[in-house]
C-alpha cells in the first residue's frame, strides 16, 4: 500500500472512530446528551461494526495509534453490551402466576392483527399502546367477557393506551405525559399489584428534554410505589439510555433480561430480531420472577409484543 492511500486509510478510521468515540463518550459519562447521540445510543451495540471497520483500516494503514484507539472503543463497546440492572431470583414463597403482553399498535393499525395473538396467548394482563377510539372500541368488543377489567386513557392517534385484566382493576391517576400512560391497582389473587403502563415521548430532534422529562416521571413511580409493582409499555428507551437505566436503578428488574432475552430487539419491527432496539420493556420490583420472555410479530405495527410469564412471590 502506497503512503498516500495509507495516509486515507488513517482519515477514514479516525473519522469513524470520531464518530464512534463521542457516543460511547456520553455513555461511559453516564449522559445521553444531545441530538443525535441519544438516537444512535439506541443501536449502541450496533456500532461494533464501523469500529470494526475502522480497526481494518488502521491495521492496512499501519497506524499504531490508530489500532490502540480501536482497541479501547471496542473494549467499552464489549462493557455496555452486557446487560444492566438488578437481577436473581426472589426467595419468597410462590403467590401467583401471572401472564403479561405488552403491545404497541401503531396509531390503532395493528389492532386487528393483536385480537387473534391475545386469543391465542391468553394472556392475564394486556397493556396495549397508542390505541386510540377504534382501537378501544376493537379490543372492548372482542374482549369484553374475556378481560371484563380495565383502565384506559382514551385519545386519538399515538395519545390512547388502555390495560386489559382477568383481575379486578382500581384505577389510579395516569402518569401526565403527552401521550396517555394509564395506571391501576390489581388485585391477584388476594394481593394487591401495582400496573403502571409506560409510553413516553420519543427522543425526537427538539424534544429529548420532554422525553428525558417523561422517563423521570416513569422513574418517580418506580421509586414510590411500596407494594409489587408491573411498569410496561412502549418506553422509547433502552438499557443504553441514562434515563432508563436510572428507572433500573430504583430496583426494576427488566424481565426480558431474567428471561435471557437482554438485548433481543424489539423495533423496528420490519428489521427485528436481525437488527433493531429493545425499547418495549417488561420491568417487575423484586418480589417477581420472570421466565419465557417471548418477542411476537404481529402485523401492521413497528413494534413486536412481548409476552412474559410471571410469578408474585411473597416478600423474603
Amino acid at each position: 500500500m502506497t503512503s498516500s492511500a495509507r495516509r486515507l486509510g488513517a482519515w477514514c478510521a479516525g473519522l469513524l472512530l470520531a464518530g464512534v468515540s463521542v457516543v460511547v463518550g456520553c455513555r461511559a459519562a453516564g449522559t445521553d446528551g444531545v441530538t443525535p447521540i441519544p438516537q444512535v445510543l439506541a443501536f449502541l451495540p450496533w456500532l461494533l461494526a464501523p469500529t470494526a471497520l475502522a480497526l481494518f483500516l488502521a491495521l492496512l494503514a499501519r497506524w499504531r495509534l490508530g489500532l490502540v484507539w480501536c482497541l479501547a472503543v471496542l473494549a467499552l463497546l464489549a462493557w455496555f453490551i452486557r446487560p444492566y440492572g438488578p437481577s436473581g431470583e426472589p426467595h419468597g414463597t410462590p403467590l401467583a402466576d401471572v401472564e403479561v403482553l405488552t403491545s404497541n399498535v401503531e396509531f390503532g393499525r395493528g389492532t386487528g392483527s393483536l385480537v387473534p395473538v391475545v386469543r391465542a396467548r391468553r394472556p392475564d394482563i394486556v397493556f396495549v399502546e397508542e390505541c386510540e377510539y377504534t382501537c378501544q372500541a376493537t379490543l372492548r368488543r372482542e374482549f369484553d367477557a374475556a378481560y371484563p377489567y380495565r383502565q384506559a386513557v382514551e385519545a386519538g392517534g399515538s395519545g390512547g393506551s388502555v390495560i386489559l385484566s382477568r383481575f379486578p382493576l382500581r384505577g389510579t391517576a395516569p402518569v401526565p405525559g403527552t401521550m396517555g400512560m394509564p395506571g391501576a391497582v390489581a388485585d391477584v389473587r388476594g394481593h394487591a399489584v401495582r400496573l403502571q403502563l409506560a409510553h413516553p415521548m420519543p427522543p425526537l430532534p427538539g424534544q429529548v428534554g420532554l422525553w428525558r422529562r417523561e422517563l423521570g416521571r416513569l422513574r418517580e413511580v418506580a421509586a414510590a410505589t411500596r407494594t409489587p409493582l408491573i411498569l410496561a409499555g412502549d418506553f422509547n428507551a433502552s438499557q443504553d439510555h441514562e434515563a432508563f437505566r436510572r428507572i433500573l436503578d430504583t430496583g426494576l428488574r427488566d424481565a426480558a433480561r431474567l428471561s435471557g432475552h437482554g438485548r433481543t430487539p424489539s423495533w423496528p419491527a420490519r428489521t427485528a430480531p436481525v437488527i433493531g432496539a429493545q425499547i418495549d420493556h417488561v420491568l417487575v420490583s423484586q418480589e417477581f420472577s420472570a421466565s419465557g420472555a417471548r418477542f411476537l410479530h404481529v402485523s401492521d405495527t413497528d413494534h413486536r409484543a412481548l409476552l412474559v410469564h410471571l410469578t408474585l412471590h411473597q416478600r423474603g
